[in-house]
């Protein structure tokens, strides 16, 4: 018997799973590092470095030349998948309240299926777009049954940064899929970070020189390592090594997961409870990602 196919499907999927496993745990340790310790830009470009390094080093081990008819691209890539991305978010973040970001946010695998269609002429099934309505409702019965939920003139500002944040974040998706039939996922994302790093250089220099490392108690440094090593160095790989056999909306839809993994990760260190609705919540979730997940012919 030949396991190759099966084994292959399966591991960009637990890719894309352990990715937004390690996003969904971020919530609940991010916040004790900022911005008591740090503020948001100047963690951004803490992430940004840290991230870097460990990528040149892991790339020292492939030999990958870039066409230059690519480098244009990857700078698009580092604008819209590492600065825009990030910055926006963070930027939003503050100005609204984590509950409206995380619904909002649902909006990104619908955004992937707006952008592959129009930039990659992939064809948007009915499967998909029943998939994506399944994952959008289990998301929000986990976000909307919590308190904090409200979308008015004080928080519209922060809003509107977390839908062009999800908007810049579906566009590099769909705009590094090509690049990722030409080189190896650690070529793709070191590139992509080097442009990202000079991109966000101007907004988080002065946030960063503030950092009083000094301060930093064991219990930080471990968050602000679990920040830098995990949420990005190997939340971005995850990411691209998934993408490079997945489309970007099947990547994207993993991002349902996030409020039921926050959820569960909440309810085993004692600060939530299970409810019917978060079992229900689950089923809706995992049946949504199944059926955006269903193979398709995919255009490049």
């Amino acid at each position: 018997m030949n396991l190759k196919p099966q084994t292959s499907n399966l591991l960009p999927h637990l890719a894309i799973l352990g990715a937004n496993i390690i996003y969904g745990i971020n919530y609940s340790i991010a916040k004790d590092v900022m911005p008591v310790f740090i503020k948001p830009f100047g963690f951004i470009l803490c992430r940004v470095i840290g991230a870097l390094i460990l990528f040149t080093l892991v790339s020292s081990f492939y030999k990958e030349k870039i066409d230059k008819k690519d480098i244009v691209r990857l700078a698009i890539c580092g604008f819209f998948g590492v600065a825009a991305n990030q910055l926006m978010f963070f930027y939003g973040l503050n100005q609204t309240n984590p509950i409206n970001a995380g619904i909002i946010m649902t909006s990104n695998p619908i955004m992937v299926l707006l952008a592959a269609a129009f930039i990659l002429q992939t064809r948007i099934t009915y499967t998909k777009i029943f998939g994506l309505v399944l994952g959008i409702s289990g998301a929000l019965m986990i976000l909307l049954f919590k308190k904090g939920f409200s979308f008015g003139s004080d928080t519209w500002i922060g809003d509107l940064f977390i839908l062009l944040n999800s908007t810049s974040y579906a566009i590099y998706l769909v705009l590094v899929k090509p690049l990722m039939r030409k080189y190896s996922p650690i070529t793709v994302i070191k590139w992509v970070f080097t442009f990202g790093f000079l991109y966000v250089i101007p907004f988080g220099f002065n946030q960063f020189s503030e950092i009083n490392w000094t301060d930093f108690s064991l219990d930080i440094w471990l968050k602000f390592g679990f920040v830098i090593i995990a949420t990005t160095f190997l939340a971005y790989l995850f990411n691209i090594y998934g993408l490079k056999k997945l489309s970007p909306s099947v990547v994207s839809s993993y991002i349902y997961l996030q409020p039921l993994i926050a959820a569960l990760f909440a309810i085993w260190v004692g600060k939530d409870s299970f409810t019917w609705i978060k079992f229900v919540a689950a089923i809706l979730i995992f049946a949504g990602v199944y059926l955006v997940s269903k193979p398709e012919k995919f255009k490049v």
